[in-house]
């Protein structure tokens, strides 16, 4: 253990011959600063050779070193580099902070929307108290604001969220395979630990996560396992967009959907129209070329249950979140008062949209459909437009599918999952464009019969499968046992995933709610909107 005694440094090892180096905003000193100096270790940018790693105590004050993982093949001594800063770290993150790369600016949102650039030396979030940190690209990025200046509205882009690292407490395996009666009882407030560390089975109550659907590994319900949004494109967290995408310019419904692949026409903010009835290949390029040196990309479905989980845990509003029922799809509204019923078909009282505040209310005011219950966190995760992932089906190859047909599909080359439906007969998609790398998608089993659901056909941590026991609604959907929202799972003639529902949804839609599309912008015949959006998600380099 390395602890600070009247400035004097005291190095245990099980090496006796150990190299410490302490640096203070880049600055090597000989001594570890005292807890009440204004400095805090930077996880982050510390660090120990030869398998070592570290962990800070903040409430003794003290660096813990971990030799489990100790390798020596060269003979060498371990060397420990520990970089105080200045700048304001949570503690509770454990070197999860927020990572800032230009173009990103950190702000403080005050609850009447007023944005301000954020003191980086100052407390500018604080998940403890489920204030999340939030960024802003610029409209014209050669403006320059100082600490604690208003940032107009009209030069902002788009908005983001960091979600730190975690892993979180495994409460159900999900190995369901058919419908049964859902148990309310499974409700809970989700445990989670932050931190920069991946869980394996050589760890008492951890496990290593499972990343193909239906697996278990060696996890069981009581373990800790990271979450694995954050394992197959390694970093201590990312940013997702606090808003659904608008559609740049878009004055209208109808101008806003767009089924084109322009990353210039990315907007995500409050009170625009949200860009919908897109293909996922023109969702999925659109993200991808938005902020490319912030390895920007299309949200997968893993990465909206990331979301899910810590806005159901102690860092999040934990509880159901209202939807947005705006049924012009304007971004940031709220209903009025919960949904009393699933989709009827009608505008009922008991299901009621509609395009004004007779029966919802706009951003700022509509915090009850934030992640936080607080203007902090992210909005349109429940209700607003279905929101496509980056969740597909494996064909009998392990190979990506397309989409559902000839008619209905991503874009992506591949199969179809039902080449006869809609009286098509081409087995595969060749002339579009192949799927991007495996980081950027969910990969699930394949499934031999058409048009039948396999409630085990889930990834630990994608918000689905865990959220069982599963019972039929009236209206013949699969309702979850959480707040009884549907979730269908992916099958050969939807291989797709979709999130969060459908504003017209009623007591169907929620951030735990997940539906099954074909890839297309288009249901049921060309001439028919599928009302289909996507979010953005960056994960710059830490």
């Amino acid at each position: 253990m390395l602890h600070n005694s009247n400035k004097e440094i005291i190095l245990k090892e099980e090496q006796e011959e150990s190299i410490l180096a302490i640096y203070l905003e880049n600055e090597q000193i000989n001594y570890i600063p005292e807890k009440d100096s204004g400095y805090t270790l930077d996880l982050t940018k510390s660090s120990c050779n030869n398998g070592v790693t570290i962990s800070f105590d903040y409430n003794t004050w003290s660096v813990k070193t971990n030799y489990s993982n100790y390798t020596n093949p060269d003979n060498t001594r371990v060397k420990c580099s520990l970089y105080f800063t200045d700048k304001y770290i949570e503690p509770i993150l454990n070197g999860t902070d927020p990572v800032l790369e230009e173009p990103l600016i950190p702000v403080t949102i005050e609850d009447d929307g007023t944005v301000k650039k954020a003191d980086l030396a100052s407390e500018w979030y604080d998940y403890e108290t489920k204030k999340w940190a939030n960024a802003v690209i610029l409209e014209d990025e050669s403006k320059n604001y100082a600490s604690g200046e208003v940032i107009p509205e009209e030069n902002i882009e788009s908005y983001f969220v960091w979600i730190p690292k975690y892993r979180y407490q495994l409460w159900d395996l999900g190995l369901y395979d058919s419908l049964t009666t859902i148990d309310t009882s499974k409700v809970h407030e989700i445990p989670v630990i932050f931190g920069d560390y991946n869980t394996s089975d050589n760890v008492s109550g951890e496990c290593t996560t499972p990343m193909e659907s239906g697996a278990t590994g060696n996890c069981e319900v009581g373990d800790y396992m990271t979450h694995p949004a954050f394992l197959s494109i390694p970093s201590t967290g990312f940013w997702v967009g606090k808003f659904e995408t608008g559609y740049k310019g878009a004055i209208s419904t109808s101008e806003a959907s767009q089924n084109v692949n322009d990353e210039s026409k990315v907007i995500i903010k409050p009170n625009v129209y949200s860009w919908r009835d897109i293909q996922v290949i023109n969702a999925f390029y659109t993200s991808y070329d938005y902020q490319r040196k912030l390895d920007s990309h299309m949200m997968k479905n893993t990465e909206w249950g990331a979301v899910a989980y810590v806005q159901h845990s102690t860092y999040g509003s934990s509880s159901s979140v209202r939807i947005n029922n705006n049924s012009d799809f304007v971004t940031g509204y709220q209903a009025n008062d919960e949904p009393t019923c699933p989709y009827t078909g009608t505008n009922e009282e008991c299901n009621k949209y509609c395009n004004d505040n007779t029966c919802n209310i706009a951003y700022p005011s509509s915090i009850l459909s934030s992640t936080t219950n607080n203007i902090t966190g992210i909005f349109d995760m429940a209700g607003g437009s279905w929101e496509y992932a980056m969740g597909v089906l494996m064909d009998q190859n392990g190979n990506p599918m397309s989409g559902r047909n000839k008619l209905y599909n991503s874009g992506f080359n591949g199969t179809y999952g039902c080449p006869t439906c809609d009286n098509q007969s081409e087995l595969e998609l060749t002339t579009g464009e192949n799927f991007p790398e495996e980081k950027y998608y969910d990969k699930y089993n394949y499934i031999s019969q058409p048009n039948v659901y396999f409630y085990d056909r889930r990834i630990l941590g994608d918000a689905t499968g865990e959220l069982g026991p599963f019972e039929t609604g009236t209206n013949d959907e699969s309702l979850s046992s959480w707040y009884k929202v549907q979730i269908s799972f992916i099958n050969r003639n939807s291989p797709w995933a979709s999130r969060g529902n459908f504003h017209s949804m009623g007591t169907s839609s929620g951030i735990l709610a997940g539906n099954t599309h074909y890839g297309s912008g288009l249901v049921y015949s060309q001439a028919t909107n599928v009302n289909t959006t996507f979010r953005i998600i960056l994960t710059p380099s830490t």
